[in-house]
This record gives structure tokens, C-alpha cells and sequence, in this order.
């Protein structure tokens, strides 16, 4: 057997829970088990740290405002600023602490170093503005988490981590092209982070005063890693990419593309053939009109992912919801052919076999108000992936007849039934209407549950602390991938094996609308449910397991040389 080491620590445990904690001391250590490596399996070490799980339980979500706004330039916010900005989410310094980043509009970008107990410090990043999109990858490979930033009018800006809450700007070799959406992903399994960007070309037309028109357009490009030099090649010259998705969309175990475009532009997908080729493909027989946003998860547990795009469809038809949308939909109406295979609302792409099949209607989740980012996360740790979408909308231009030219929607929570099917979860305290855009969703005070941190439109970002009370477990995992230029295994996937069914994550960069995610994966854990054991595919296709894995745990999974 390899080793599994139980560490009994804690890190500084907050002062408020410690006064109502009779004592601080770890739990036993709980029995886990790693296989014994085979010809076709990697062996791995795991060491484990308790989750809190101690947070109080009240029934519902409790909001803090957080010491950063992303404000529009200018008295009057129109298009294309009323598109925000994004967030992203990582450990930055390896304390074991999830950190955000905020990007920003008018302003400096904002990185808040989680402090714990839900306390962060803000420090400004001065040199990044007018920031769009943001992910915390490591690009140099070094074992630090960089910061990635798009503007929509140049090439992606990386800061490099250089320890000590210090940043450098670090030039990215051979990507040039103008990013508004972004993605990484070891798309060739080699061990290092590719590329993939989009262009806004709607929003750089406005904000460049159409001189862009003047050179060659930038589209779509993959960039490639080769040893710290990324070489690109272009797949479209124009897009409307509002979001980038690098999942398997074809059940051949290799990273696809797909994009999500704005003003009913058709969303572009290229599935990746043998050889590292490109073909273009059409997998989805229904799409949204106007995507904002992608992800995916396995929704019912049975082995397939499911697939969702956010777009615009009001959720309430009541005198008081349409007086603020009607306007606006009957001065934009256009004709469209017959057979025009978008739909203006959401989508869920469901697998059948040979085929996509959008359900998002027959399952709830179809219409969620202006709808900006829609992620999966298991929201009440009962073994099923819910869904939260931020919404609303902030322009003079769009919609002069409103107050201060707002629509003020409710963000939409929505509970999964365990089947995959919705319901408005209208008690957990998650319908702010704040004007939200970028949200990213993990668990930042270790206490086993997550919590959701959104970049709203002038007005402060907030986190939504997590105070269900639910019945559930969790398990979270961390994976390590030294000695390559991909430590943190991007582009992995994880299936976690209980006695009540199968639950897979995978390692992303980026999901929804401009934000970046956690490396850090979270599973709930159904009531009374076995954990049996977890199924790592690392990006190589080399597969790894751990039996047997402990409850209420912090697992570090590191892949041996």
C-alpha cells in the first residue's frame, strides 16, 4: 500500500467559533486506503485535513458585502459597461484558504486574501483596468496560482505570482489576439495549460470607435503551450464569445471547444480529433439566442454531463415584470427562418445516446431573468448538483424607461430534485438584485458547504455565506500534479463512487460568465450515504484510485513521479 496520512491540524480556527467551540481538538483520524498501483494505474499519496463543519445553521444564505464595486465609467452606465466584470477563485498563498480576485471596470482589479473566518483583506492590483474576464491558473508551472485578466480590446495580461502577496506582469509568448472571453485547459494531455480565446467584437467596436474594422479580425483562437512559448492558430475571425467552455462534448475522453455567443450569432463548437485537429461541428440541435453563459455538470448521476447556457427570458410573467421587458422585446424583434434552431431562454443540453437534446424547459430551468452567470454547485450537500444564476440589467440606452435605466431582477436559485429536475429555491436567501454579473461559487471558510461570491454592477460584491441546514456530508479534494507544468491538474476528472450512486466533478479554469473556479473540487454527501471510493482520470488519461475515502475531509491527492 502507499501511504494515507490523516494530518490533525487545524489552521487558525476564527475567534467567534472557537468562544462557542467547548474544544478545539481534531476528530480521529478516519480509514482510507490507496491501491496499489497496476501497469495501467498511477500511484498516488493522499493526506486529509478535518472540515470544520461547524458553521451555524439557520435555514438560509446570509449576505456580506465585500470592500470592492465594479463601477461603470461615467454619471450614465449604457452598452457595452453594462456587462461587468468577472471573479475568480483560488488559494494564492497555499494557505489552504480560498482567495478571490475581482476585476473591475473604472477602477483597479481587487485580489481580497481570505483572512479566515470570512474575513479578507483587499489589496489593489493598479496596473489592471477596464478588466473583463479573470482565472487563477498557473501558467508558469512554477506551483503558484497566476491571475489572468481580459479587457476585450487586447491580448490576455497575465501577474505572475512571485510569493509574498507579490505580482509581476508576465508576458504570454505568442498570444497576440484581443480576448473578451477566455479558458485553460491541457487540451493535448501533455502536461501543461493551453489557450483558448474570443473576441466581443460588438463591445470593441464601441470602445475603439470601429477602428478595429481596419485590421484583421480576432475571432476565436487555441493556443497551444510548447515549453513556455504558446503558438496559436485561429478558427474564426469574428466572434461574439461572451463565454468558453472546455468540456468532452463528445464521449471520446478529449477536451472539446465551445463557445457561447451574443446577438444571435449561432455559438461556435470544434470537437478535437485525433492529432490535435479542430473540425467544426453542430452537437446541439437547440441553442440559446444570445448565450452569456456555459457549464456543465452530471445533474441525475448517471455517468453523462449535462450542459447549460444562460441567456434572457423572464421568469415571472405578472403586469409588473412585463412592463420593464416589453418595451425592450418589441423594439428588438426581428424575423427568423421557420427552422432557426435558437430558442431566446436558457438551455440544458442532455445527452441521449447519439445526440443533444435540450431539456431546460421540461426540467425548470429554461427562464432565470437577464441571465449573466449560471453555475452548478452542491448547494445543500445532498448528493445533487443545484444551479444559481445572477441576472439583471443596467442600461440607459436599452432601457431609458425604467428608473436610472435599471431592469432589477431577482438572482434565481435553483434546487435539484435529484432526478434533474428544478424547483425555485426561494428560501435560501440567494435573490439579491444587485445587478449581478461574474459568480463563482466554493467553500471559503473550510466548513464543508459552499458558499457564492458574486461581482455585482455599481454596487459592492457580496459572498453568500452558507447556512442551510442540511443532513448531508461532503468530502473535498484537492489534486497535485508535480513535476509537470499543470500542478494542480487542470483538465482532471473525478468520480466519486457511494452506495447511492456515482458523482463526478472535473478540475476547470473557467465556467459561467467571465469567472474562474476553484481547483478545489467539493462533493455532497446524501444522508447516511457509503463513500466507496474516488476514480481520478488525470488530464494523460492515466487513472488513479483512492479507496474508501474519509467524510468530512480535505483530501490532497498527489500523483506519484
Amino acid at each position: 500500500m502507499n501511504r494515507f496520512s490523516i494530518a490533525l491540524w487545524r489552521t487558525c480556527i476564527p475567534v467567534a467559533l472557537c468562544g462557542l467551540l467547548a474544544a478545539c481538538t481534531p476528530p480521529a483520524p478516519a480509514e482510507a486506503s490507496v491501491r496499489t498501483a497496476s501497469v495501467s494505474e498511477q500511484p498516488v499519496s493522499v493526506d486529509a485535513a478535518p472540515l470544520f463543519a461547524s458553521a451555524p445553521c439557520t435555514g438560509t444564505f446570509v449576505a456580506h458585502d465585500l470592500p470592492h464595486v465594479t463601477q461603470a465609467p461615467g454619471p450614465t452606465t449604457r452598452l457595452f459597461d453594462s456587462n461587468g466584470a468577472g471573479v475568480a477563485v483560488n488559494d494564492l498563498d497555499g494557505d489552504g484558504d480560498e482567495d478571490l480576485v475581482l476585476a473591475n471596470l473604472s477602477a483597479p482589479a481587487s485580489i481580497l486574501w481570505n483572512m479566515g473566518g470570512l474575513r479578507f483583506e483587499r489589496q489593489e492590483l493598479p496596473l489592471i483596468r477596464r478588466a473583463r474576464a479573470v482565472a487563477i491558473v498557473d501558467v508558469t508551472g512554477d506551483g503558484q496560482q497566476d491571475i489572468v485578466f481580459t479587457t476585450g480590446a487586447s491580448a490576455p495580461a497575465v501577474m505572475e505570482n512571485q510569493g509574498n502577496h507579490a505580482f509581476r506582469l508576465f508576458p504570454l509568448a505568442g498570444v497576440f489576439n484581443v480576448a473578451y472571453a477566455m479558458n485553460w485547459n491541457d487540451l493535448d494531455g501533455d502536461g501543461d495549460l493551453d489557450l483558448v480565446t474570443g473576441s466581443y467584437d460588438a463591445g470593441r467596436m464601441l470602445e475603439t470607435n470601429g477602428n478595429y474594422l481596419f485590421g484583421a479580425g480576432d475571432g476565436v483562437n487555441v493556443y497551444m503551450n510548447q515549453g513556455g512559448v504558446w503558438q496559436g492558430s485561429q478558427l474564426t475571425t469574428t466572434a461574439q464569445a461572451l463565454a468558453i467552455g472546455l468540456w468532452d462534448l463528445n464521449q471520446d475522453q478529449r477536451p472539446d471547444i465551445w463557445v457561447g455567443n451574443d446577438f444571435a450569432e449561432y455559438d461556435d463548437v470544434w470537437l478535437q480529433a485525433a492529432g490535435g485537429q479542430w473540425q467544426p461541428a453542430t452537437p446541439f440541435w437547440r441553442y440559446s439566442l444570445s448565450t452569456m453563459s456555459v457549464d456543465s455538470g452530471d445533474l441525475n448521476n448517471d455517468g453523462d454531463a449535462e450542459l447549460f447556457a444562460t441567456d434572457m427570458k423572464p421568469y415571472n410573467l405578472d403586469p409588473e415584470t412585463l412592463a420593464g421587458w416589453l418595451p425592450l422585446m418589441n423594439d428588438s424583434t426581428h424575423l427568423r427562418p421557420r427552422d432557426d434552431a435558437q430558442v431566446a431562454e436558457n438551455a440544458l443540453q442532455v445527452w441521449r445516446g447519439d445526440h443533444y437534446q435540450n431539456e431546460a424547459y421540461d426540467r425548470g430551468v429554461d427562464a432565470a431573468g437577464w441571465g449573466w452567470s449560471g453555475k452548478f454547485g452542491d448547494l445543500d450537500n445532498d448528493g445533487a448538483l443545484d444551479l444559481y444564476v445572477v441576472n439583471g440589467m443596467i442600461a440607459a440606452d436599452l432601457f431609458p424607461y425604467l428608473p436610472g435605466g435599471e431592469l432589477v431582477e431577482e438572482n434565481q436559485a435553483l434546487r435539484n430534485d435529484g432526478a434533474g429536475r428544478f424547483t425555485v429555491a426561494s428560501a435560501w436567501g440567494l435573490g439579491s438584485t444587485r445587478s449581478g454579473r461574474g459568480m463563482s461559487i466554493a467553500d471559503f471558510d473550510q466548513d464543508g458547504d459552499l458558499d457564492i461570491v458574486v461581482n455585482n454592477l455599481n454596487s459592492a460584491a457580496q459572498l453568500f455565506e452558507n447556512q442551510l441546514c442540511t443532513e448531508g456530508a461532503s468530502i473535498e479534494v484537492d489534486l497535485r500534479w508535480p513535476g509537470t507544468a499543470n500542478p494542480f491538474a487542470v483538465g482532471a476528472t473525478v468520480a466519486l463512487q457511494t452506495d447511492r450512486g456515482v458523482l463526478r466533478r472535473d478540475v476547470r479554469a473557467v465556467s459561467g460568465y467571465l469567472s474562474g473556479d476553484p481547483a478545489r473540487l467539493h462533493f455532497g454527501v446524501a444522508p447516511g450515504a457509503t463513500l466507496e471510493q474516488l476514480e481520478i482520470r488525470w488530464p494523460d488519461g492515466a487513472v488513479s484510485y483512492v479507496d474508501q475515502p474519509p467524510v468530512d475531509q480535505r483530501l490532497t491527492v498527489t500523483r506519484q513521479s
